[in-house]
């Protein structure tokens, strides 16, 4: 599956894609490949993440893009140009880092006004271009501080600021929000997204924060082992993941193994481990016969349903923790102790308790086969 998802990558050609990465590939050892045969295009205004474990490459697709590594293979374009032989500071790109690479000795206008000066700006629109920016990001009163003066909050708006000051059209970020606090992570991100909306700017972004990748992203590019697993917008992506990777790296996931026992056009019967039968959504099996795991989000499964219900099995309570907005029940459930259910807490008071026997049950279109 992540051969046909690499395929439909793109989105057009170089010469309709802003950024187009064309059979990339990367070897750091001339035998191992990092990239894998990478087609991605991202259109101008687009903020694509690219989302993955340690080790998937999607940094290293951010630093071939930047021009700090060299492809090994294919061509990289922006605007239909390929670069694969233009230096890093003739690139035209914003970079925002996790460690913010600001200047320590220069105040913040001088941090700022370093890229404008290397481009030759005058003086009047350099200081301008500085107020603009630092007023984007709500920094205006801090243009005489030191970056040590600043918190690890401030000092990412600053280099944030900082990327875009020049105007550039392609922004990348590499984990920039990796350093902050939950809270404050929280708020960057929804501030980075509406600053995307203001200016309209191209943005390629890497985290492996699944979270932050759905808050912000137009489309996300799930990385594993050096080839993208698939690429969609948000909810497409958690809704409908196109196979057992993507079903487990974005958002909570259940899983019950099972073979392939009926192909009905969009649907198919799958036989657990136990024996009993499950009606499901077909998505990445072909045949009778076939092994598969069933993939059931938390939120979508109902502890004792009503009868009607597509989907009904036994299960036993292993556990109930409060988490405030919902309840976290986890289950024994066709033999997987792990199986979770979430449960909206609207007040009212639930009759449930640990080691008490239930049914849990879901529609048939929320259980998606997939590869086992």
């Amino acid at each position: 599956m992540a051969s046909d998802q690499q395929d439909t990558a793109t989105s057009g050609n170089q010469n309709d894609a802003y950024v187009s990465f064309q059979k990339v590939q990367k070897s750091y050892d001339g035998e191992i490949l990092v990239v894998k045969d990478l087609n991605l295009d991202i259109a101008q205004g687009e903020f694509v993440t690219m989302l993955g474990p340690s080790g998937s490459g999607k940094t290293t697709c951010l630093m071939m893009l930047a021009g700090f590594e060299p492809a090994t293979h294919g061509e990289i374009y922006i605007g239909g140009r390929s670069i694969n032989h233009i230096p890093p500071h003739k690139r035209g790109i914003g970079m925002v880092f996790q460690n913010y690479a600001l200047f320590p000795h220069m105040s913040i206008g001088e941090n700022l006004a370093f890229p404008l000066e290397v481009r030759k700006m005058n003086k009047a629109d350099t200081k301008a271009a500085v107020v603009r920016a630092l007023e984007m990001v709500q920094m205006g009163d801090f243009i005489n501080r030191r970056p040590a003066q600043l918190s690890g909050g401030q000092q990412q708006r600053i280099a944030l600021a900082r990327a875009l000051v020049f105007e550039p059209e392609l922004v990348l970020m590499d984990e920039p929000l990796g350093a902050l606090d939950k809270q404050l992570r929280e708020h960057m991100q929804y501030e980075i997204k509406h600053i995307h909306e203001q200016l309209g700017v191209t943005v390629v972004y890497v985290t492996h924060d699944q979270s932050e990748a759905l808050t912000m992203s137009d489309r996300i590019a799930v990385f594993n082992d050096g080839v993208i697993q698939q690429i969609s917008s948000p909810d497409d992506l958690y809704e409908r993941p196109q196979n057992a990777f993507v079903a487990q790296f974005i958002g909570e996931n259940n899983e019950l193994a099972g073979t392939v026992k009926k192909v009905n056009g969009s649907t198919c019967t799958v036989e657990l481990n136990n024996g009993r039968e499950l009606e499901a959504d077909k998505v990445n099996v072909n045949s009778v016969g076939e092994k598969t795991v069933l993939s059931l989000r938390p939120e979508r499964i109902e502890i004792n349903p009503s009868e009607d219900m597509d989907d009904i099995l036994d299960g036993k309570i292993e556990e109930l923790i409060y988490l405030g907005d919902h309840i976290r029940v986890r289950m024994n459930v066709a033999g997987n102790d792990q199986f979770i259910a979430k449960i909206r807490n609207r007040g009212e008071k639930r009759d449930l308790k640990e080691g008490q026997d239930i049914k849990v049950g879901w529609a048939s279109i929320d259980c998606k086969a997939l590869d086992a």
